[in-house]
């Protein structure tokens, strides 16, 4: 197997990203993160949303498979952090192309 060109490993995390920010809550989700100091409750941020829980979850795993959030588990609460590392990396890398 060969490796692939970094070219293609940027394409990849792009994907994932803008994949992950395309939808409206998960961009909320992640605004609300910051607004919150970066970290909440699973429970603290379904109480944002009219939908049901297995939504949010479903959101929250794709913000945890982009890696813009990781999960930490204290005592029986699945607490997420924001991983801005990870986006301001992609997005400026992004950006950087229309320089």
């Amino acid at each position: 197997m060969t490796a692939s060109p970094k070219g293609f490993a940027e394409l990849a995390d792009f994907d994932e990203v803008f994949g992950a920010l395309a939808h409206r809550v998960r961009r909320t989700i992640l605004s609300v993160l910051h607004a919150s100091g970066g970290s909440m409750t699973s429970g603290a941020i379904a109480a944002w949303f009219a939908h049901s829980w297995p939504t949010t979850s479903q959101h929250l795993r794709v913000l945890q498979q982009a890696g813009l959030v990781r999960v930490e588990l204290r005592g029986r609460e699945h607490v997420y952090q924001l991983e801005t590392d990870r986006l301001l990396t992609v997005t400026r890398s992004w950006l950087s192309h229309f320089d």
